[in-house]
């Protein structure tokens, strides 16, 4: 009988992670902005809609090669399609300052600094887990990495961007 309850407090477990990894897979694909069917689609049918549906509500275990394959087409490290640790979660508390770089205008740069400035973003972007691609809001403390890179005030760093380019600006819909 005892065997039984821990039997069933391992499937209990076992169900919340996958519920998590489904989670962080809908998350992915969301800021990927596809659909279950353009996944199916755009995978050439490796990843069955109603497969990655059940993997995303937490119905199904996905393997780990699975796993990393999915990551190799969302184009994310496979550690970003797993739950995140909740002490590293509390972690991301909004700044007062920050700004918006044109990740799409910055890629096109091929000057040393923006090299490493690209480099930079993409390490916020692996630890937030942030993938659109476009565009990152980058936060007091990047702002202050940001400004040691290209040489500028702390202060100046939003104008500097700017005068490169690459302060992203919403388009005004009237």
């Amino acid at each position: 009988m005892a065997e039984d309850h821990e039997f069933n407090e391992a499937d209990a477990e076992s169900a919340a992670y996958n519920v998590s990894v489904g989670e962080r897979l809908r998350a992915i694909r969301r800021q990927k902005k596809l659909s279950l069917q353009e996944v199916e689609a755009d995978s050439h049918d490796e990843f069955k809609a109603s497969v990655l549906g059940a993997y995303e509500r937490g119905e199904r275990s996905v393997s780990l090669p699975r796993l990393r394959r999915l990551a190799i087409f969302y184009g994310v490290p496979i550690e970003q399609l797993l739950p995140r640790d909740e002490a590293l979660a509390g972690e991301a508390v909004a700044a007062s300052r920050k700004m918006a770089i044109d990740l799409v205008t910055l890629a096109t740069r091929n000057e040393e600094e923006f090299v490493i400035l690209s480099r930079y973003l993409k390490m916020i972007q692996v630890k937030r887990g942030d993938f659109n691609g476009k565009v990152l809001t980058v936060r007091a403390d990047d702002v202050r990495a940001i400004a040691a890179m290209l040489d500028v005030a702390i202060d100046d760093v939003s104008a500097h961007l700017e005068t490169l380019g690459l302060l992203f600006k919403p388009t005004q819909i009237n």
